[in-house]
């Protein structure tokens, strides 16, 4: 699989990752076996970034990929953990003491001395502009309690105000063909700067697999059952911010772009990863199959046509853009 700069990382990663967040909770209950099956096989498919948080089933995704690393030493993973989700989100908690407790943390649970990535999860909009958080992130690394850091945001402006810090290696921000704004400044800001761009929520909760309909029902501990107004936390952390109804209407219609041989999800991703500026994606899976599903949209499917880049962007102003484009 295509290897790219993670920013100021200065490490290559895998142009296609693997987001754990379904490993670890909210999206109904994985059991350890499936979940470490997973792991194995995005790896074996050539995925060599996993992104993982503190908060993912208080801590049982980062777990389970310590239990990986320890058992696959030799496959060559990037871990990028997150963490700030744990305390209330006040901007004074994020401070050095915090920090240095909260990666404690996240070392034991992964099992490492040093952590490759770690980004603040998605923290009350101040902190992005705060010279005395990144200073104290700054001082972690100095104490090689982490190798890096950068940040995950909710909206452009918070991932704006997060590059114009030196010392930021990456921003994690949502990214998918119902979710074009950050397009417009943020990929070409952070390019110019050199932070790596890690595209999230690249299948918008899975609306853009194209397997949902109106009647589609998920568990109760499933976010997608739990969040779709904000209730628990960011409204565009669910179905990239869309009501439901519309996300599985255009769905639809996007799916008809798929080329042949590729699904719908292949399609998505292959979007995202022909977007100027982006390190990688990471699309969740439940199964080893939706891992390598995943993985071969990087390896295995073409670029899109230039006739289909402009489709999506149709699609997303007639019915994504007003309900989304103003807010994130």
């Amino acid at each position: 699989m295509e290897q790219r700069q993670l920013g100021r990382t200065g490490r290559e990663v895998s142009v296609v990752g693997l987001g754990t967040w379904q490993l670890g909770a909210d999206w109904g209950d994985v059991r350890e076996e499936d979940a470490l099956a997973v792991l194995d096989a995005a790896a074996d498919a050539g995925a060599t970034f996993f992104d993982t948080a503190d908060v993912y089933g208080d801590g049982r995704s980062e777990q389970l990929i310590g239990r990986f690393l320890r058992e696959r030493p030799d496959a060559g993973v990037f871990v990028a953990t997150k963490m700030g989700r744990r305390a209330e989100q006040r901007p004074e908690n994020y401070t050095l003491d915090n920090f240095r407790a909260w990666t404690d943390r996240s070392r034991a649970n992964l099992g490492v001395d040093t952590l490759d990535l770690v980004q603040l999860h998605c923290p009350p909009t101040p902190v992005h502009s705060s010279r005395e958080v990144f200073e104290a992130l700054d001082t972690l690394v100095a104490e090689k309690r982490i190798a890096a850091y950068g940040v995950s945001v909710e909206t452009c402006a918070e991932a704006l105000a997060a590059i114009g810090h030196p010392g930021t290696a990456s921003v994690q921000i949502i990214l998918n063909p119902f979710r074009l704004k950050p397009l417009e400044e943020v990929l070409p800001a952070a390019a110019e700067a050199g932070v790596g761009i890690i595209a999230r929520v690249p299948l918008a909760s899975g609306l853009l697999s194209g397997r949902y309909t109106r009647e589609t029902v998920f568990a109760e501990n499933d976010h997608r059952t739990f969040n779709r107004r904000g209730e628990a936390f960011d409204q565009g952390e669910t179905f990239s911010g869309v009501d439901f109804a519309t996300g599985v209407e255009a769905a639809a219609e996007f799916a008809d772009l798929a080329p042949a041989g590729a699904t719908p999800a292949q399609t998505a991703l292959r979007w995202i990863v022909q977007q100027p500026g982006v390190s990688s994606v990471i699309p969740g899976a439940r199964s080893p199959e939706q891992a390598r599903a995943n993985a071969a949209a990087a390896a295995g499917l073409p670029a899109l046509p230039a006739a289909t880049l402009e489709a999506v962007r149709d699609l997303y102003d007639r019915r994504i853009r007003e309900q989304v484009h103003a807010r994130w």
